[in-house]
């Protein structure tokens, strides 16, 4: 029998509460570092062990015993108790599909436990949401139970998100050597964290479909997340309320539609709002301004009586649509507080905390526990200790390398015994590809120091600040951060491509693992020419001394780039050709080929400069023709028409991959970049081709800046 145990091996190293006196000496004792690495060893040891002979789970169970024999799948009835609710007929259903998609045939439900198959067995409640005061542990509301024999199974939990969270690790055990078939195995399993959610930014870029707001849930379900944290500032219809951005509107129906799909899925909903800075939208129509602290600002005025009646209206619509118990209010990112503490004659903390009691109050008064963001607690300390009873922190970072330990957003909670969750970050907001390595450190490393503090647990923070990035490649961040909250150790990042790509790809799986890799490597390779905002930094003049220096003392690193560039392109379209859907990938596709034509880009600028210079001041004609303008102006085969032609085929390609996944709303805004990186090259190439008709030898050249168009 092979034993996967996190339980008897090294779960006290997380909480030492639970060990010995002869294992608490061992911890702190100068033994530690070759205790905790034999224990890893031994760990990686039996899961690769593991890796090699069953399929991935993810997240990774607290404890696995396989044993010899398996149980066929091909007529097994699916069993559950008599008094089976709503929520038990849903997982059972979910099961039959996933068996079925293998099988390729119809799963019965029974409403009686008799007989062989797969019984859900739920214990307690219903229970099927988080609410304030979960605990974790083997006996909590979320744990379960696998037990599978070659003549049947059971999954059994206390409630029936228990069993849900149980029927996904069952899915993905599902094996197809021959019948498809279960390993016979044992399984005990609960998460690490209570509180594990995702917020997806629906306001600050392009807004999102229905249709993938519910591919995201679906994902997070299957990973066992309980929370989605709906990122709203101004983007669903509120009665009375003139829209602010008419096309990003969100319908309440639509809102009450994604709730209900997401409660199945034992995901609670919760409105992350903004209600005091971040609603410039509003401000900017005149009917509104004088509400900001600046006219056609970005924050409120809290001294003005129009703002709290706003914000109480609001307040009670918000409940009114979600049902959650709980209530993200913002408060983040209030830059005018100073001025405008100056302005009321109070001090900065004082005007924060008296709008943060007035909100908070709005909703505790409903019985709502109430979250805000933690950076302007931390620039101004005196707020942490007069916050009002019952607020939840929550401090955010997107960067690990300045302070792994994060202490700079911890410790003014952590001293004030503040209930405090931890909020990584997907970076992607500004950059080409998703950066999957930032991306994992920060949320490996905010996890580790939040749990080693008790943090409630986790906000994995999607946010889309630059109009162009898509959101469908952050989803392998988003799915690391659902494994990272919810497993008792580490995600092997050296498996995790090709676990989530098995999962989530089964067909040409081997290939998607391989584009997220080279992708995550050629957007590193990138940032070390551009820094790490390759996106915005994408569309700036390759020209410019400062660019030419970076690139050309990274040549290998933007070669290096565009090679695993189009290397992960070619693994895409050879996992769609396999039979992949290929929307799933679009954007994938886009993205790589981007990369590529940055590489491309910040190539050719250096190599048209150096064309220019080698021609010194006063070329002869034919030197000019030759050495110049058939390699860069040339309509055949010149550098210009090159990107000409590259950014004008990917525009379409990108509009397609945008509107797959959001609505029209800021679509020509984000296409006109695309725009004016053409406009730039013709701009260039009508410039250069006046200077070659018009050139004289005995004048000679023009300054090259003073062919440059303008940025």
């Amino acid at each position: 029998m092979q034993t996967i145990s996190m339980k008897n091996k090294s779960s006290y190293l997380i909480h030492p509460e639970h060990s010995t006196a002869a294992e608490q000496n061992i911890l702190h004792g100068r033994n530690r570092f070759f205790v905790s690495s034999l224990v890893a060893s031994l760990f990686g040891l039996s899961v690769a062990v593991a890796h090699a002979q069953h399929r991935p789970i993810l997240p990774t169970p607290v404890e696995v015993r396989y044993s010899d024999g398996q149980l066929p799948l091909g007529s097994i009835t699916i069993r559950l108790p008599q008094d089976a609710t709503e929520s038990d007929r849903f997982s059972a259903q979910a099961l039959s599909d996933c068996i079925g998609e293998i099988t390729h045939a119809g799963v019965s439900i029974a409403d009686h436990a008799a007989g062989p198959g797969i019984f859900l067995h739920r214990t307690g409640a219903d229970d099927p949401l988080p609410l304030p005061g979960e605990t974790v542990g083997s006996d909590s509301r979320e744990s379960y139970t696998i037990t599978i024999t070659a003549s049947g199974a059971e999954i059994r939990a206390r409630s029936s998100a228990g069993v849900y969270y149980g029927v996904q690790t069952v899915c993905q055990m599902i094996e197809t050597g021959g019948e498809a078939h279960l390993p016979v195995a044992k399984i005990s399993d609960w998460p690490a964290m209570a509180y594990r959610g995702t917020m997806v930014d629906m306001s600050e870029g392009p807004t999102l479909r229905v249709g993938d707001i519910k591919r995201q849930i679906d994902l997070l379900a299957r990973l066992k997340m309980n929370q989605y944290y709906f990122y709203n500032e101004l983007t669903i219809a509120l009665d009375g309320l003139p829209p602010a951005a008419p096309g990003a509107r969100i319908s309440k129906k639509d809102v009450r539609d994604i709730v209900a799909y997401a409660r199945q899925r034992h995901i609670d909903v919760v409105p992350c709002l903004e209600l005091y800075g971040h609603l410039h939208d509003l401000f900017r129509r005149e009917q509104y301004s004088d509400l900001a602290d600046f006219p056609h600002g970005v924050e409120f005025n809290p001294a003005n009586p129009r703002v709290q009646e706003l914000v109480r209206r609001w307040a009670n619509e918000y409940m009114e649509l979600f049902p959650s118990s709980f209530v993200h209010i913002g408060f983040d990112e209030t830059w005018q507080l100073q001025q405008a503490a100056r302005n009321g004659g109070k001090s900065p903390a004082g005007v924060f905390v008296e709008q943060l009691r007035n909100v908070s109050q709005l909703f505790q008064q409903k019985g709502k526990t109430v979250l805000a963001w933690a950076d302007i607690m931390v620039k101004y300390p005196d707020i942490v200790a007069q916050l009002p009873p019952g607020i939840i922190a929550v401090p955010w970072f997107y960067d690990p390398r300045p302070d792994p330990e994060y202490k700079r957003w911890l410790q003014p909670v952590i001293a004030q015994h503040l209930p405090f969750m931890v909020a990584p970050g997907v970076n992607g907001w500004s950059e080409i590809a998703p950066d999957y390595t930032l991306s994992f450190d920060n949320i490996d490393t905010f996890i580790a120091a939040g749990r080693k503090a008790s943090a409630l647990g986790i906000i994995n923070t999607i946010w889309s600040d630059d109009v162009q990035m898509l959101k469908r490649p952050a989803m392998p961040g988003i799915a690391y951060g659902a494994a990272a909250a919810w497993q008792q150790k580490p995600v092997d990042r050296s498996r995790f491509f090709a676990d989530y790509a098995a999962i989530f790809y089964p067909v040409g799986a081997e290939k998607i693992a391989s584009a997220l890799q080279k992708m995550a490597d050629s957007e590193t390779a990138l940032q070390a020419v551009l820094g790490q905002e390759t996106m915005l930094s994408l569309w700036g003049s390759p020209f410019k001394a400062k660019v030419q220096a970076s690139a050309t003392a990274h040549a290998a690193d933007l070669r290096r780039s565009r090679l695993l560039a189009e290397e992960a392109e070619e693994d895409l379209l050879a996992a769609i050709d396999t039979g992949v859907d290929a929307s799933s990938l679009s954007a994938y596709v886009v993205e790589c080929r981007l990369l590529d034509y940055a590489g491309l880009k910040f190539q050719y600028g250096v190599e048209i400069t150096q064309a220019w210079n080698a021609l010194g001041p006063k070329p002869n004609t034919g030197q000019l023709d030759n050495d110049f303008a058939n390699i860069v102006v040339s309509q055949q085969h010149g550098k210009l028409p090159d990107l000409m032609e590259a950014i004008t085929e990917l525009k379409p390609q990108y509009r397609e991959a945008w509107l797959e996944e959001y609505t029209s709303y800021r679509l020509e805004a984000a296409l006109g970049r695309w725009d004016a990186e053409y406009e730039y090259w013709r701009k260039l190439q009508a410039n250069l081709e006046r200077m070659l008709e018009e050139y004289d030898s005995q004048r000679g050249l023009p300054s090259w800046t003073s062919l440059l168009p303008p940025d």
